[in-house]
């Protein structure tokens, strides 16, 4: 399936790449997390180190957040984990920066404020909360989910859709600039 983009969110600026590293945040289900989500996660967390990328998740120690920290570290990648209490209870072993919050779901906006472009691997009702979040906030989202999901997003805003992980890389290369 090739990218759709319906209207809306910008590149990247210029500006904002030379400044600082780009961050993605893969948002995914935890315990929930299918065995596809977490082979796509784990995928998109060694090809987002491959590319110099800094990878966001949730932090936790299960499901997509795990996986893509996992894929991250492989290839000797920067992971930062958005934790939603105030300790390391539960932390993925793959999280090299650690952000506790205490805010347990109200974590979910600084996953998608911090995050430059926000890929939804799988879905799950915190997942959907943060596609909600980038979406209000004209984040670059990529949904890397199932078709459902795919159709509930896109009729309410711009979304790039992804049928795998190598697509939702190449987006991801358009929209920051590729190198």
């Amino acid at each position: 399936m090739a990218p759709i983009f319906q209207n809306g969110a910008n590149n990247i600026s210029t500006s904002t790449k030379n400044m600082r590293k780009i961050i993605i945040g893969v948002m995914g289900p935890g315990e929930k997390a299918t065995p596809t989500d977490i082979e796509n996660a784990y995928q998109l967390g060694k090809r987002i180190a491959e590319q110099g990328w800094v990878l966001l998740t949730g932090g936790r120690n299960v499901g997509v957040m795990e996986a893509a920290s996992q894929g991250a570290k492989a290839n000797n990648g920067l992971t930062i984990g958005i934790l939603p209490g105030n300790n390391d209870k539960g932390i993925s072993e793959a999280v090299e920066i650690a952000i506790f919050t205490d805010m347990h779901n109200a974590r979910n906006n600084i996953n998608v404020l911090s995050s430059d472009v926000v890929i939804a691997c799988g879905m799950g009702l915190g997942t959907a909360s943060e596609v909600a979040l980038a979406l209000k906030s004209k984040k670059p989202v990529i949904l890397l989910t199932d078709s459902e999901s795919q159709t509930f997003f896109k009729k309410m805003a711009p979304v790039y859709l992804a049928d795998n992980v190598n697509t939702a890389i190449a987006i991801i290369e358009n929209i920051v600039g590729a190198g």
